[in-house]
């Protein structure tokens, strides 16, 4: 395919970041203070203990009301969980009501000092804010668009501890776990579909210059509510990167301190060589993941420590594509990854990639299948290849089934 021009570029200011996914615990289950571990055989039961709170962070009590910075009061419920910098609460617009285990929004709450949630907010102020993603869905005409809204922001005081706070609707579980729960194998079908629904968030993000630079399945969320169990959503904006501030791509220039940021399985080749993301970087994170969700396990996950393997085993591979699909699967292999693989193979740093060449990759594959992409909904079927199909959201199957 031909490579657009960079047809999406504007003039925007430039943030680096570093963050990790410490705030993927939207759970749509009973809200907890720590996990319980299952009773030995003989013994008492251990003791439920609360997660360690990050050094100076204070615990909001429920029923504290924070104001974001339009006035409006939002109301705190339980916490959910610590994150490495902060924490994550239930809340709900205020109503001098106490909120539920049914509240539809969270707020995450960090020091001031700290900069992942400054990062975030940067983001989600310029890129998330609901009239952009409405309009942007009415102009492509898209059902759905897995790009969480800014729902409200500020700055908040409780015990001399100065606090900066994030609003956003809550949601479900995260891909990984039904991926844990599908032993650790999709089928294609789904994998398609995940895939289709994040190259939509990407392109959208990419044309208002950031990229995300971890997309793995703990960062893919499905919505909350019943009406969205089936959607998924793109989150975790600490690693986003503005690439092209002023509409000029950021040149690829290595630094040794930046080596081997993001998820180490995941993260592209360029962000091995410490260059930071660009948006081929982005699909070629995807399709890591994509790979793992039909495959079980990548070739380079069994020395992970070794982050120089990992990069030598990634090089090696996208150099021969063949042999990667040869040693990640027994017999047939998915030709759809192959060939988005390759085509990653064709872009180099700075191009624009063909968004529509991607979608119609993978909605022929679909349709080979005798499956249809509604647009919206991911539909998760477990792989011929496994048998599990327990645990599963709303819509979903076991392996063989067809859509």
């Amino acid at each position: 395919p031909t490579r657009p021009s960079n047809r999406c570029l504007g003039r925007t200011e430039d943030y680096r970041h570093t963050h990790s996914d410490n705030w993927r615990k939207m759970s749509s289950s009973k809200p907890k203070l720590g996990k319980r571990k299952a009773p030995a055989a003989k013994g008492p039961v251990p003791v439920k203990k609360e997660p360690r709170k990050p050094r100076g962070m204070v615990k909001l009590p429920p029923g504290t009301v924070l104001t974001d910075l339009t006035k409006k009061k939002w109301r705190l419920g339980e916490l959910v969980g610590w994150g490495g910098f902060g924490a994550i609460y239930l809340a709900s617009p205020d109503s001098g009501s106490p909120v539920t285990e049914t509240a539809e929004h969270v707020v995450k709450v960090e020091p001031h000092t700290n900069g992942p949630l400054f990062t975030e907010l940067a983001f989600y102020q310029r890129v998330a804010k609901p009239e952009l993603i409405k309009s942007w869905c009415q102009s492509r005409r898209l059902k759905h668009l897995g790009v969480p809204m800014f729902l409200g922001s500020g700055l908040h005081e409780h015990e001399s501890s100065k606090l900066r706070f994030l609003v956003l609707e809550r949601f479900g579980k995260d891909v990984d776990e039904l991926f844990l729960n599908s032993k650790r194998r999709f089928d294609v079908t789904t994998v398609l579909m995940l895939g289709l629904r994040v190259i939509d968030a990407l392109e959208y993000i990419h044309c208002h210059e950031y990229t995300h630079g971890d997309i793995k399945g703990s960062n893919l969320m499905m919505g909350f509510s019943k009406s969205k169990s089936g959607q998924v959503y793109l989150l975790d904006y600490g690693l986003v990167y503005r690439f092209s501030p002023d509409g000029n791509h950021k040149e690829y220039k290595e630094d040794p301190k930046r080596k081997h940021d993001g998820t180490i399985e995941f993260t592209s080749r360029d962000a091995h060589n410490g260059v930071v993301t660009s948006r081929r970087s982005d699909l070629e994170i995807l399709g890591f993941v994509m790979l793992q969700w039909l495959c079980d396990r990548l070739p380079w996950e069994k020395n992970l420590q070794d982050k120089e393997y990992v990069r030598n085993e990634k090089n090696r591979y996208m150099k021969n594509i063949p042999k990667l699909m040869r040693d990640c699967f027994c017999g047939d292999h998915q030709v759809e990854i192959q060939k988005y693989l390759e085509y990653i193979n064709t872009l180099e740093y700075e191009d624009q990639p063909d968004y529509e060449f991607i979608r119609k990759l993978f909605r022929e594959g679909l349709k080979k299948r005798g499956c249809t992409d509604d647009g919206k909904n991911v539909k998760f079927t477990t792989s011929k290849a496994s048998s599990a199909s327990a645990d599963l959201p709303n819509g979903c199957s076991s392996a063989g089934e067809v859509c």
